[in-house]
């Protein structure tokens, strides 16, 4: 009879819906999946901007990008998943877009 009081959360999605949703747990493992991969990536960039022309500019915009992809890892692992992906998005565009504008 308890199992009767508490609804089926597939049946909720519709009987004719195939739509599936991350469990918040997935949700926070993606997003430290993704910043890790973007802190990576950042990094190896670092290096070869670094190995082509030395600059504070170069360091100060990977730099900040790599700060950011640790700071989106600690959100999501304390469970802030929208506001960790929001700041990945918009902070890796920013850093992406300021290295096109800035960086000669």
């Amino acid at each position: 009879m308890a199992d009767q009081a508490r609804p089926d959360p597939v049946a909720q999605l519709g009987a004719g819906s195939k739509e599936r949703r991350l469990t918040p747990r997935q949700a926070r493992r993606l997003r430290i999946a993704l910043s890790s991969v973007g802190m990576a990536a950042m990094a190896v960039v670092l290096a070869l901007r670094i190995a082509s022309r030395s600059s504070v500019l170069v360091v100060g915009v990977y730099g900040l990008a790599l700060i950011l992809c640790g700071i989106v890892i600690e959100l999501s692992r304390n469970g802030r998943t929208r506001l960790g992906t929001w700041l990945l998005a918009v902070g890796l565009v920013a850093a992406i877009g300021s290295d096109w504008l800035l960086i000669p």
